[in-house]
Formats: C-alpha cells, structure tokens, sequence
C-alpha cells in the first residue's frame, strides 16, 4: 500500500481510505463491519472515515451507530496506527435538514461542540486526526467554526481540519480568513469524484493545486455502478440504488437517478472495455484513475462485504499509463457530464 500527505498537514495516509457509511444499513451485520475493518487495516489501509451523521441514508434512529462500530475496532489496534477521519454534520439551510438535534444543526460554536463530543465518546478515542465539515453553512460566517476548530487543535481534540461537499468559493474563503485571523486551514475538501462525475476538475482542482489541498474523493466508483454491476440484464436487489430508486424520500431517488441513467451506463460499458483490455477489474480502473491525480490524497472506497474489498485495494498497486488516461478520456469527451 502506498502512502501520501494530506495537504501541508503531518498525516502520512494509505492511498486507499476506507469509508463506512455502509456500516449499520447496507452493511447489517456488525460482525461483517469488524471484519471488513480488520480486512483492510491487515492490507495497508490507516486511513479510516466516517461521519456522526452515518450510516446513509440517514435516519434519525441509526445515526452515530457507525461511529459506535468504528470505536469499538478502534480500541482494537493501536491507536497511533491509525488515521481517524469524521465529520460534523452541515447546516440544516443546506440541501437537505439532517435527522439529528431535532433538525435544527448549523455550524456554528453550538454544534461543533455538541458534534465533536459525540463522535470522541461514540469512537472511544480522545482525538481525531482529521475534522471535517461535512457540507457548509449558508448563513453563519466562516470565521466562527474555523475560531472553534482552531480551539479544539489547541485542546488536543482534533489535529487538522478539513472541509467537505465544498465550493471554490467557499473553500477559498476559508483559506483567506483562516490565513488572516491565524486559524488551523482547511487541509482537505471531500467532494464527490470519479470517471463519471468529473465536476472537481472544472475548477477545485486549481484550488487544491495552486494552495496545496488535497481532495479525498468520495465514491471513486460511483457508488457501485462504475463496477458494472447495473449493466446487463440482472441489477442486484441489494445493491444501493437498487433500493434508492424505490425510496419513497424524493431528495433520494433523485440521487438515484443522477448516479444511475442511460449516460452513466452507455459510459460504464466502455469503461468495462478498458478494464477488459488491462486485465484488471472496472473497479480497480475506477479507482486508479482517481489516484492518477496529483491533489488526490487517498480515494475512500466503501464496501458492504470483505470478498469487495481486493479488488479496491488492487488501485493502490497500479499505476495507468497516458495512453489509458487518455482512452478514458476520450470516453468523456464523447458522453459528456453523465452524472449532469
């Protein structure tokens, strides 16, 4: 397993970041978690993520049950050993009012510090190495949580911070008033990025590049359906948007749609093509071509089952040559923006 930094910060992360917001839903079984945890912990990976929100789709009843499964494999393994990443939950004037403090969160001094107590008592530990925004508040200034988090860095509760679901503008911003009041800046933005939705390189990339901030892509492999397994004639029942296209939640199957349409699949059967070409899964392939990107730190897989797991790792052992990057762009460059 290969290893980068985040940002300016210290943290020395496997290219492969294992995300658990499966863990509690999609991923039932709390023993089946342990051993996915264990699974990828033995291969390489340190670098963990996960969020007081998760699993997903959020519930008012499940959420920080995730956190509560990570924190018991934490205590574990030896806690230096391990990069640990949450997330605070975002703004209720953001897209969609989260089902946690009664719908009523922002990011402001309140909540931060409700959030970080939470999480450290669910997690079992008394510090995080990465804090992340999970999606920003509209209304309160960014002064105010960047206060509080430079607060907590000196309390010894979080090491560095990062920012998620972000904007240009936003994480701009942050960088300038961080840089003006002397706060801890955002190291890292979690945004969504993969052959399908390439949206990050129109303009974040030259943020991240220009100001050295990494990105840690979140479903590199689309949420499953790069892996190709929403072609053909047969779509898993238990497949995520399998379930998401039923939901009765409308923000959620429009999700659905977005990740899961004529254009998202016309390209995924080329990308299967390519992978075919290189002996290697369309997952792997999904995954690598992320990691072929100098502002990607780590790339945050997400599986329900240990037996998915190889095939994601197998990215960090690869590296795609220019004439593959440029077959897959040529697959973009014919179907344009699938994911919109």
């Amino acid at each position: 397993m290969k290893h980068r930094y985040i940002g300016k910060s210290g943290l020395r992360v496997s290219e492969i970041c294992l995300g658990t917001m499966t863990f509690g839903t999609q991923c039932k079984s709390e023993d089946e978690a342990l051993k996915i945890l264990d699974y990828a912990y033995e291969k390489g990976v340190n670098f963990f993520d996960t969020a007081e929100l998760y699993p997903v789709p959020p519930q008012k009843e499940l959420c920080g049950i995730t956190e509560q499964i990570v924190g018991k494999w934490l205590k574990t393994k030896p806690r230096d050993s391990i990069i640990l990443a949450t997330k605070v939950a975002g703004a209720a004037n953001g897209w969609f009012v989260p089902p946690i403090r009664h719908g009523l969160t922002a990011i402001d001094r309140f909540h931060i510090k409700k959030a970080i107590e939470g999480s450290l008592k669910r997690l079992q530990t008394d510090y995080i190495d990465l804090y992340q925004i999970h999606w920003s508040d509209k209304l309160v200034p960014i002064e105010e949580p960047l206060e509080v988090f430079h607060e907590l860095i000196k309390e010894g509760k979080i090491r560095y911070i990062g920012t998620s679901n972000d904007t240009s503008y936003n994480t701009t911003k942050a960088l300038y008033t961080s840089k003006m009041k002397n706060y801890k800046r955002f190291e890292s933005i979690q945004n969504n990025f993969s052959m399908l939705n390439r949206r990050f390189l129109d303009d974040l990339a030259k943020v991240c590049l220009n100001e050295k901030i990494s990105l840690l892509p979140y479903s590199p492999n689309a949420g499953g359906v790069l892996s190709g397994k929403y072609n053909g004639n047969f779509i898993p029942e238990d497949a995520r948007f399998s379930s998401y296209i039923k939901n009765p939640n409308e923000r959620i199957r429009i999700m659905a749609q977005r990740f899961l349409n004529e254009k998202t699949l016309k390209s995924t059967e080329k990308y299967i093509e390519i992978a075919k070409e290189l002996n290697i899964s369309p997952t792997t392939l999904a995954i690598a071509w992320t990691l072929s990107f100098d502002f990607v730190a780590s790339s945050i897989i997400g599986v329900t089952r240990v037996s998915q797991l190889d095939d994601n790792l197998k990215a960090s052992q690869i590296r795609l040559s220019d004439e593959v990057l440029q077959k897959c762009k040529a697959v973009h460059d014919e179907i344009l923006y699938p994911m919109g």
